[in-house]
């Protein structure tokens, strides 16, 4: 009871001190504003970089700030996780916190690693549309195809069951650091394939978008934690299909 009371007291410090550095950095990012673009919509500056900065420099920003983005936002949905992994390994086991840092560890490296491969796929498109007119005035309709299709992901049969994968509690397993390390990374895969849809979501919505973040947020959490969380996935899957709908519409409108 009491090394549980000190995960989930470490686990509030880390999420109010995640939560408050993404505050933090979406300020300074929105307070610089963005460039509009053709087809009424603005570039994040999340994909440019700032006067006198290399790209390296701004490649190492984007990837901390996506990862402390990811610890506040998938903290609360981890948690559980890990207190499955400690029952497996047992109470007694030797060195039962640094086993359960090492999990998380190894569950936000796989964060960071999608991190590290969005980054330029951002920064490409970002660069396509600024030198191609026609492409940039596509964008909005295409982040409404975006959502469209991440919102019907959340209503399939796949996403059911990388939702059961993802509550299923790990059986019995060793208390090494090998083990703990590679247990983590198997939960952030897992994580990441069930989390795709709204991820992408996220992306397109603004990955700097407090209120983004937040919504995107809530409902994986509900998905992970509700008792019917097949149920929230669906439902947060029809809100987000009539989103797309919706954006698709007023994108075709306007152009």
């Amino acid at each position: 009871m009491t090394t549980d009371r000190t995960l989930l007291g470490v686990s509030a410090v880390l999420f109010v001190a995640s939560t408050a550095g993404t505050v933090a950095w979406c300020a300074s990012m929105s307070s610089m504003g963005g460039m509009p673009m053709p087809g009424g919509w603005t570039m994040s500056m999340a994909w440019m970089r700032m006067p006198g900065q290399t790209w390296s420099g701004a490649a190492a920003s984007f990837v901390g700030m996506w990862t402390l983005m990811m610890v506040a936002m998938m903290l609360p949905s981890l948690v559980p996780m890990l207190r499955h992994y400690r029952a497996s390994v047992g109470a007694g086991a030797p060195r039962l916190g640094w086993l359960t840092v090492l999990v998380g560890a190894g569950y936000f490296f796989v964060w960071t690693a999608i991190g590290v491969a969005v980054f330029p796929l951002g920064v490409a498109l970002a660069e396509a549309a600024m030198q191609q007119p026609p492409l940039a005035r596509a964008v909005p309709i295409g982040a409404a195809v975006v959502v469209l299709v991440a919102g019907a992901s959340q209503l399939t049969a796949w996403k059911a069951r990388r939702l059961a994968c993802c509550r299923q509690p790990a059986g019995t397993l060793p208390a090494d650091s090998g083990t703990a390390w590679r247990h983590g990374l198997r939960l952030g895969v897992r994580c990441a394939w069930c989390c795709a849809g709204p991820t992408a979501i996220l992306l397109v919505a603004g990955v700097m978008d407090l209120r983004a973040m937040a919504v995107v947020a809530a409902a994986i959490t509900a998905e992970r934690l509700a008792p019917a969380g097949e149920r929230v996935a669906r439902l947060t899957g029809l809100a987000a299909v009539g989103a797309g709908v919706l954006a698709a519409a007023s994108a075709c409108a306007a152009g």
